[in-house]
């Protein structure tokens, strides 16, 4: 079987085993949205009455699910270009993408880690931290903004032999909460999630450190289930879903850079 067979028949098995009924949303959606994509989606279920499934993951390799057959009704990548490649493929919908957020990224350590974060990524450089976790800049837009910012603060040489790499941004976080990895460059969505909250501290890194991440989605040609698509990628973008996108340390259309 071929790696995009695979691919898209894993997401096809993680549908039907998650106890998602057949009338719910299947949402590709960047792993930076995990806790705000939970509480948007209770909240278009209690208003609508549409159940939302969500796959959560690197924007790359989503995108690349979508190419490949995946049966996603939409797509929010964290990364703007993704979307428009597939719009341009005829894959998505072209009148339906649009900009929801622009992410930040921030220095993430756990509660107990002595290590300075105020001291920004030059706390880096201390010798008690052997391993630092980012995602993987090759298809986690996360991850390659964390690099990005290593390279214009000058550290990156000498940091480079201390990453890791998860995945995707969820799970670089996960790296640094299993004390597989002293520190991480995540996702300031994750890091103002509650229960990530309260196991650690974090450092707000500079925008200028890096290029914008410009967050956009669209809905996936294929889907059958085009009206209801439009209406949960409404309710995201709307006076419903922004609040919640905003407690979560997104800059919105409109609000910022």
């Amino acid at each position: 079987m071929s790696k995009a067979a695979w691919l898209a028949l894993t997401v096809v098995l993680a549908w039907h085993t998650s106890g998602a009924s057949p009338e719910a949303l299947l949402v590709a959606a960047a792993a930076d949205l995990r806790y705000a994509f939970e509480e948007v989606g209770r909240a278009f279920r209690a208003r609508t009455g549409v159940p939302v499934t969500f796959s959560f993951g690197s924007s790359g390799h989503l995108a690349y699910q979508v190419e490949h057959g995946a049966p996603f009704d939409l797509f929010f990548s964290a990364n703007e270009a993704f979307v428009h490649r597939l719009a341009e493929q005829g894959l998505v919908l072209r009148e339906t993408v649009q900009l929801y957020a622009v992410g930040r990224i921030v220095l993430w350590v756990r509660r107990e880690n002595p290590l300075p974060v105020e001291r920004g990524l030059a706390a880096l450089l201390d010798p008690r931290v052997r391993y630092v976790a980012i995602a993987n800049p090759e298809h986690a837009p996360y991850g390659e903004a964390a690099r990005q910012a290593l390279v214009r603060s000058g550290l990156y040489a000498r940091v480079r032999a201390k990453l890791v790499y998860g995945e995707n941004v969820s799970s670089a976080l996960q790296l640094v909460q299993s004390g597989n990895a002293d520190a991480g460059i995540v996702a300031l969505s994750l890091a103002l999630a509650p229960p990530v909250t309260r196991e650690g501290r974090f450092w707000l890194v500079p925008q200028w450190l890096h290029e914008p991440i410009r967050q956009a989605a669209g809905v996936v040609t294929r889907s059958r289930r085009q009206p209801e698509a439009r209406a949960f990628l409404d309710f995201v973008n709307g006076p419903r879903g922004r609040p919640t996108m905003r407690r979560y340390g997104f800059v919105l259309p409109g609000e910022g850079p």
